[in-house]
Formats: structure tokens, C-alpha cells, sequence
């Protein structure tokens, strides 16, 4: 069986070529939460999404693999907590979309599926949502790509996949002269701005 490719509108290049616009303040708003704030169904639904958005390859793991949906989550759960019936929505939306389009719900179409339904999500060639799909795309996409290149104390970048794949060495109060010659790569610093190691 062939594997099959994302669909250009939301390559994988794409979604992580923007991740240096990922905001540092949203990032940090994600407190640990003990409880998930979504059902299972809907964080099932959240993790076929970010799989499709930022999917595991030659390069290393994907989205799904990092916790990206556990980041999701959390934020939810604390500091998004009044966005959370939108976004519930906006799932609930998503969902009918697949229906309609193919007869199941996201999480249990192919590949191939799924990427129609989240082009048309992007392309604004979907009804059902508010205000719109692209709306409902962008805004999960934002979150995937703070829990993908986030701090790891906040539920993603599990392993710290996401920081190796942009070649980010972690945060540090002070870089050595050898470390700034960048004649080779800097040591990664296994260690999340909170001083809690994760992922090892």
C-alpha cells in the first residue's frame, strides 16, 4: 500500500516553516492539568487532527507522537477555559464535515480523507462552523504548533521531538564561546525552562 501524502495546503514544510510565529506567552498559559477537560471521542478527534497537520516521517515523530493533544488539553483545562464550548464546536463541526463528505467521522477516515476534509476546513469550503472553518483550521493548527515546539513541562514536545527537529538546543542562562562559534551543534540541554527535566 502506498503512503500516502499530505495534501500541499497543509504540508508538513508548511505547518513547521511557520513555527518561529508560535507565541511564547500562549505557550506558558498551559498549566498541567490533573483531569482531561475534552471526552475521549473529542481527544480522539484532536489527535487524528494534529497527526494530519504535523504527521511522524523520516524526519522523526509527529504531533500525535509529542502530546500535542495532551498540550491541547491542558490549556483547555486552565488558561483557554472559556474558549473550550467554541472549540467543542468547532470539533462537533468537524465531525459533521466528515459525515457528510464520507459517510464517518474524522478520526476513522484514511489519510487521504482527512486531508480533503482539513482542505476544505482551510480553504473556507465548509458550513457548520463560527465563525468559519478557516477560522476553526488555524486555530488548532496555532495550538499544534505550540505543543509541538513548546516547553515539555506543559504536556507536548514529549521527548523533546520537536526541539531536535528545528535543532533547537533547549533553554540556558549562559552559552560558551565554543557553544557560539557554531562550528558544531550545541550540546540539546535536556532540561525545560522550569528546571524539570522531561523526556529522557
Amino acid at each position: 500500500m502506498q503512503k500516502e501524502e499530505l495534501a500541499p495546503s497543509v504540508s508538513r514544510r508548511r505547518i513547521i516553516a511557520t513555527a518561529p510565529l508560535v507565541s511564547l506567552v500562549a505557550i506558558s498559559a498551559a498549566a498541567p492539568a490533573v483531569e482531561s477537560t475534552f471526552s475521549p471521542s473529542q481527544l480522539h478527534l484532536i489527535e487524528a487532527f494534529v497527526d494530519r497537520l504535523i504527521p511522524s516521517d523520516e524526519n522523526g515523530p509527529g504531533a500525535r507522537e509529542c502530546g500535542v493533544a495532551v498540550y491541547i488539553d491542558r490549556s483547555f483545562a486552565s488558561a483557554l477555559a472559556k474558549e473550550k464550548a467554541a472549540f467543542a464546536d468547532g470539533l462537533a463541526a468537524t465531525d459533521a464535515l466528515a459525515r457528510s463528505r464520507h459517510g464517518s467521522v474524522f478520526a476513522e477516515l484514511g489519510a487521504a480523507k482527512k486531508d480533503e476534509v482539513l482542505t476544505a476546513m482551510e480553504n473556507n469550503d465548509a458550513a457548520g462552523f463560527k465563525p468559519d472553518s478557516r477560522t476553526f483550521f488555524y486555530r488548532v493548527r496555532q495550538l499544534t504548533l505550540e505543543g509541538m515546539f513548546g516547553d515539555p513541562f506543559y504536556g507536548g514536545n514529549r521527548g523533546f521531538a520537536g526541539w531536535d527537529l528545528i535543532r533547537y538546543p533547549g533553554p540556558r542562562m549562559a552559552v560558551s564561546a565554543d557553544d557560539q562559534n557554531l562550528k558544531q551543534p550545541i550540546k540539546p540541554l535536556r532540561t525545560s525552562a522550569h528546571g524539570v527535566r522531561h523526556g529522557d
